[in-house]
């Protein structure tokens, strides 16, 4: 393993050109800009005080530069792991402020170690198990309830903090009466701004404007206090994060190890999806999956000893980095200064920033999540994928974010166990004039010998799925009746198998052969003729009675002992068609 491989930044920093400056400088500009109102935002999603989302802000963005493989990936706090975050800690009943921000720098450390081990690991494929319609509908539900859950926000009332949709809206509802006329319409003119913006030049920090806006109308009007008074951000900390141990806690660790677990594998997700669309457009790299996971557990694990909370590559960010011209980790450097800068001289000017702006902030990136186009596809394509969507965004929004994502994942799984177990199978026949043999019931007009069956099965032959594979054998033999002299097993899609599907064979054989039916195999791959072979299963089976095609096994077998059979069926054959031609 090369120094490059495990630092990546001596991949591109040694190597850095002066044309890139310009494009790092403005992108890093531009996301930083932007990450000042989504970090506070996406600190209030978790429940924290907004300089934490600054906080989270600056270290693990310095340290996925150094160790990530993407060179545009926007590392830092997103709505998802933020919501996660919260669920996480919400589950602590009575906790005061300080233990709250404790166990979030506990869960980051969590999620960092995680994500660390897996990528060492080489366990970055875990993630598949968690299919896309899954991570769709959980992606969907998760993002109604961030932006309904800003609804307290917008409108100016109290609502208790819940992850129930139910419950939020119950709530807004009972409390009409109390809407902050003031307020609302604040928030949703940070929405149209916002929008307005993005449809003009989605480069421009859309979110920085709402921002001003919000400060400005605040300042302006004196709406700080007073009868009309809205609620705002108020003193933001002018300092630097702390190192911190995260406290350690047996008890606390174990309560948040599978919230954490979860929080790694969805974060990994939501990053490595959006890192390899954009590496698409750019030649000069290449993500590496379990390279990114080391990246994002060290940003993880080093950003929680300096006061943050669980962070991730964002989709948004990561988009407008690009589009700003980011060309190397230098613009991600860039951003994180200008949080630095931030943090120690502008903190001042954001006292009068309504939260309603940023609702208007959340509400706005979150609600673009809800992906109901992605419904609409699986509908007209595939209606298990749909009916897996559905399941788990109904299951998000009524049981809740834990709940919901743990169901979609049991889900996911059990869709794996059930495709491998039962998998698709065929009977072929050859096609008129062709050495080609197709499915029967996809293929018209095929030439359909009673006297010969042949099986394909389309998937590893083990264990779990053997009795399947004998149960289809039979079905298709029964088809045949008592006609069957011939059965050719296709194991061209078979790409491994084990003892027990080997000795399923053997009694396949043993079986067939004592009803005077040959039993031949055709297309076995190298490492399944391998196991065969070592087996013993090879000489039990006969060696000159495995071919390259099925063609081959079907000469084979009409120009030797059944030769005369074949002719005789060959000749009703063309008599049957004279007939018919009359």
């Amino acid at each position: 393993m090369s120094l490059k491989s495990i630092l990546p930044i001596l991949e591109w920093l040694p190597n850095y050109k002066k044309e890139w400056l310009k494009g790092d400088l403005g992108a890093g500009l531009t996301v930083g800009v932007m990450l000042i109102p989504q970090g506070m935002a996406y600190a209030s999603i978790a429940g924290m005080p907004a300089v934490y989302g600054l906080y989270a802000s600056i270290v693990p963005i310095l340290i996925y530069a150094i160790f990530g493989t993407s060179r545009q990936l926007a590392v830092g706090p997103v709505a998802m792991v933020s919501l996660l975050t919260a669920t996480a800690i919400g589950s602590f009943e009575g906790l005061s402020a300080s233990d709250y921000i404790t166990y979030a720098m506990l869960l980051a450390l969590l999620v960092g170690v995680i994500q660390f081990l897996l990528g060492l690991f080489r366990l970055g494929f875990l993630v598949n198990f968690m299919s896309h319609p899954v991570i769709s509908g959980f992606t969907s539900a998760a993002a109604l309830i961030i932006g309904l859950s800003q609804l307290k926000h917008l409108l100016g009332i109290e609502i208790e903090r819940t992850h129930h949709i139910n419950e939020i809206i119950l709530s807004a509802i009972n409390q009409a009466d109390e809407i902050s006329w003031i307020t609302f319409a604040i928030g949703i003119s940070g929405v149209l701004i916002i929008i307005g913006i993005k449809k003009i030049n989605k480069s421009l920090p859309s979110q920085l404007f709402a921002v001003l806006f919000g400060i400005a109308v605040v300042s302006i009007f004196s709406l700080g206090g007073g009868a009309f008074s809205v609620k705002i951000i108020k003193d933001i900390p002018n300092t630097l994060p702390n190192f911190q141990i995260p406290l350690l806690d047996l008890e606390i660790i174990q309560l948040l190890i599978p919230m954490a677990l979860t929080i790694a594998l969805v974060s990994f997700m939501e990053s490595i999806a959006v890192a390899k669309a954009i590496q698409v457009k750019h030649r000069n790299y290449k993500v590496v999956p379990n390279q990114e996971l080391i990246s994002l557990g060290l940003a993880n694990v080093f950003g929680s000893f300096f006061q943050s909370f669980p962070t991730t590559g964002g989709f948004s960010r990561t988009a407008v980095n690009d589009q700003a011209g980011a060309k190397t980790g230098l613009a991600a450097l860039i951003s994180a200064t200008l949080i630095v800068i931030t943090l120690l001289f502008l903190t001042p000017y954001f006292y009068n920033l309504p939260k309603a702006i940023l609702a208007s902030v959340i509400m706005v990136a979150v609600f673009g999540l809800i992906n109901y186009k992605e419904a609409i596809h699986l509908y007209k394509s595939n209606i298990k994928d749909f009916w897996m969507l559905i399941t788990t965004f109904l299951a998000t929004l009524i049981l809740g974010v834990e709940l919901g994502i743990g169901l979609g994942i049991i889900i996911s799984l059990a869709m794996v166990l059930f495709k491998t177990t039962k998998p698709h199978t065929a009977r072929l026949a050859r096609v008129p004039n062709t050495h080609f043999y197709r499915n029967i019931k996809r293929f018209d007009n095929l030439e359909i010998i009673e006297e010969l069956l042949i099986y394909r099965f389309d998937a590893q032959l083990f264990f779990a799925n053997v009795n399947y594979f004998k149960d289809k054998l039979y079905e298709y033999e029964r088809i045949k009746k008592d006609n069957l002299s011939l059965l050719i097993i296709d194991g061209e899609s078979i790409n491994n198998i084990d003892s027990t599907a080997i000795q399923a064979l053997e009694e396949i054989i043993i079986d067939f052969n004592s009803r005077d039916i040959e039993v031949l195999f055709t297309g076995i791959k190298g490492p399944v003729r391998d196991k065969m072979i070592k087996s013993g299963f090879m000489e039990k089976a006969q060696e000159d009675h495995f071919f390259m095609s099925i063609q081959e096994a079907v000469d084979w077998y009409h120009t030797g002992h059944q030769k005369d059979n074949y002719k005789k069926y060959l000749k009703q054959k063309e008599k049957k068609k004279r007939l018919f031609k009359r």
